[in-house]
């Protein structure tokens, strides 16, 4: 562990900058002072501008140097799933939990100081993840069809050697969409540690176990039927973008992908 820590300090640092963007652009969109909120009125066009902001928010990590140092999990869903496809050791996997939280954390507290008591409006609530009008059924399905529809997604895309490098790509489309159309449901989390982060200064918890349950379940969902449809050994590695040179601390096994 004593090794990986520049892994573990690119995960951090990337959900840090992750929420971080999501608070400013929440306020940005959602707090009925802001000049965004009188220039578009629309509920639906803000969401689908916040989509487009965090989609791109995620593609450009995912390619960044941290992404690329750590593969980009950035949610303890995601690192759950490849630990339990082999592909990343025990002590890893819990680092990178708690490395994606204090992240998390951390992000919505900087944010906090740089935006002000904007950010804990009622309107904006640290862009807290909270089950629509459907109710908390609906939220919890909702959560983990997205999650399981990204999992399989990614998945497929990582492990087939034309489509790998588009990974980010894919996976920031399916962020944006889902912001767009899904959030009225569920909040659109699909991060355990993204909803923790924006609950702990908000102090709502009725809802979080939806944010800690939903999402690994769909995405181990998603993990078991592809690995009894096309074999856990098809997994070549953990990273969302492998690349091809910088160090990698995954059982991984990317340069036979590209043989293939």
């Amino acid at each position: 562990m004593r090794a990986h820590w520049p892994e573990y300090l690119s995960e951090a640092a990337g959900l840090a900058a992750f929420m971080f963007i999501a608070c400013v652009l929440g306020t940005l969109l959602g707090h009925p002072a802001s000049p965004v909120v009188h220039v578009i009125p629309s509920a639906f066009a803000r969401r689908t501008l916040m989509g487009l902001a965090i989609g791109l928010t995620a593609v450009a990590l995912i390619y960044s140097p941290w992404g690329r140092r750590s593969g980009a999990h950035f949610n303890p869903a995601t690192t759950l799933t490849f630990w339990r496809l082999g592909k990343v050791a025990d002590a890893d996997a819990a680092a990178y939990a708690i490395a994606q939280t204090i992240g998390g954390l951390t992000g919505v507290a900087v944010a906090g100081l740089v935006v002000g008591p904007a950010l804990g409006h009622p309107a904006v609530r640290y862009v807290t993840t909270l089950p629509g009008s459907a109710g908390a059924v609906i939220a919890f399905v909702a959560e983990i069809a997205i999650t399981f529809l990204f999992m399989t997604v990614v998945l497929r895309i990582s492990n087939t050697a034309s489509l790998e490098r588009f990974t980010g790509v894919v996976a920031g489309a399916l962020v944006t969409l889902y912001i767009t159309v899904e959030a009225p449901l569920s909040g659109m989390s699909m991060n355990p540690a993204r909803s923790l982060a924006s609950a702990v200064p908000a102090g709502t918890w009725d809802a979080l176990w939806i944010y800690i349950v939903a999402p690994p379940a769909g995405m181990l969902i998603a993990a078991e039927l592809y690995a009894r449809r096309r074999g856990a050994q098809t997994v070549y590695c953990a990273k969302l973008n492998h690349g091809q040179a910088g160090p990698c601390i995954f059982r991984c096994r990317h340069a036979e992908l590209l043989g293939r």
